[in-house]
């Protein structure tokens, strides 16, 4: 199993889809007319102005953007950024700062095609995603492409990000309080179930509510350690961009 895994790992997440998501990413902000940089502060006073305002959505524009983050913020960010560095060095940092940068324009382009192609069903209610604007987007020929994301979207629900998350999870209460990790996952699935069954509308709420308290502890935290350590800051900047064209990073 672990050799299958290391094997479709290497094709999966290799040089070319690097390249590939990179490229995109690069191909996009120039397309867009560096759109996703020029609008950062239009699109602030959009986020600013949308706590109530309910627009033409299902939610308002801020529970829309605490319900995409819901799913950004988290394990990724800790944890991947430290195997990031451990595997690739001090310099892993700067090519992940680069990559977001162009990334913010896959990010825009796919909520873009979402609302453009999201369908409305006999209740009023909107459904969007990949799997709907590419066969709404780029026709029936294509339809397979839609199912096959949808199908292993679903998969990868049930063994990619839940599966990390709900384990760190457990062992952490496991470990430090003695909670069995049944009893963990149990209340997980109470939880998230209560929260998933309620609709887009029970989803949006929660993330309104949770996510922004996870940012700010998150930026609060990060803020603390930075000025713990405030004097090694220069070095470590320099040491980023000194290593960060070595062939690890």
């Amino acid at each position: 199993m672990e050799a299958v895994i290391t094997e479709v790992n290497a094709w999966a997440w290799g040089v070319p889809m690097q390249v590939l998501l990179l490229g995109t990413g690069i191909f996009l902000t120039l397309g867009l007319g560096l759109l996703t940089w020029r609008k950062l502060g239009f699109a602030f006073r959009l986020l600013l102005g949308g706590f109530k305002g309910q627009g033409e959505g299902d939610i308002p524009p801020f529970r829309a953007l605490m319900t995409s983050l819901s799913a950004t913020i988290g394990t990724g960010n800790i944890a991947g950024v430290a195997t990031a560095m451990t595997l690739g060095g001090p310099g892993a940092l700067f090519w992940m700062w680069l990559t977001a940068l162009f990334g913010m324009a896959m990010k825009y382009a796919e909520a873009v095609l979402a609302v453009r192609y999201r369908e409305q069903d006999d209740l009023g209610g909107f459904s969007g995603g990949p799997m709907y604007y590419i066969r709404n987007g780029l026709g029936q020929r294509y339809k397979f492409l839609a199912t096959a994301f949808a199908v292993f979207g679903a998969m990868a629900g049930f063994g990619l990000a839940n599966t990390v998350q709900s384990n760190s999870v457990a062992q952490v209460l496991g470990d430090n309080l003695g909670i069995p990790w049944q009893a963990t996952g149990i209340v997980l699935m109470l939880v998230v179930g209560s929260v998933i069954l309620g609709g887009i509308q029970r989803i949006a709420l929660i993330a309104g509510a949770v996510v922004p308290s996870m940012a700010i502890a998150y930026v609060l935290m990060s803020v603390v350690v930075i000025a713990m350590h405030i004097e090694e800051v220069p070095a470590a900047f320099q040491t980023i961009f000194n290593s960060a064209f070595n062939g690890a990073s």
